[in-house]
């Protein structure tokens, strides 16, 4: 069974029809050729395909794409505002925080949003005083912090020793 669906994907509106099966993922590369999120476990374990959707973070890999018929999805691709990256892609590469590359846009994306959440008073399993679904105002993003609600994104490559630090001059 097929569907017509309306994505707008890093500002641009994309109409397609999809299997009812398709993953977001695979609607993502196959269908529109945003090749920024990655296929790696294909299991929502990795975070190679993390994007985000309406502004939260989503592993792609476990949406399906008729699921989000006219989200608002916004990928590696569309963080950059023009020639002007986000400050979170300046301090990735200012503090080197890739090696192979495979998983910086998940990393990024989920980057984005944790800061969204952060700000928005969202505790995490190590914040001190949680009190509640949101707390009290912004959390302060100590390394303990970032660590714990970035642990869904993996690095193969082990640059976690980069990626932690450049999220927190961001976050700073």
């Amino acid at each position: 069974m097929e569907a017509d669906i309306t994505l707008r994907v890093n500002r641009e509106t994309r109409w397609l029809t999809v299997d009812t099966r398709t993953t977001l993922l695979d609607a993502l590369r196959d269908r529109l050729g945003v090749t920024g999120p990655k296929k790696g476990c294909d299991h929502g374990q990795c975070g190679a395909c993390t994007i985000l959707l309406g502004g939260r973070r989503v592993n792609s890999c476990l949406a399906l794409a008729v699921q989000h018929d006219g989200g608002e999805i916004t990928t590696v691709e569309g963080l950059a505002d023009g020639p002007d990256l986000h400050p979170l892609q300046r301090s990735f590469v200012r503090h080197d925080g890739f090696q192979c590359g495979y998983c910086t846009p998940g990393q990024l994306c989920s980057a984005v949003g944790m800061l969204a959440e952060a700000r928005a008073g969202w505790p995490s399993a190590v914040t001190a005083d949680q009190e509640g679904p949101v707390g009290p105002g912004p959390v302060a993003l100590s390394e303990a912090e970032i660590k714990e609600r970035m642990s869904g994104n993996l690095c193969r490559c082990g640059a976690y020793a980069a990626i932690v630090p450049a999220i927190a001059e961001v976050a700073r």
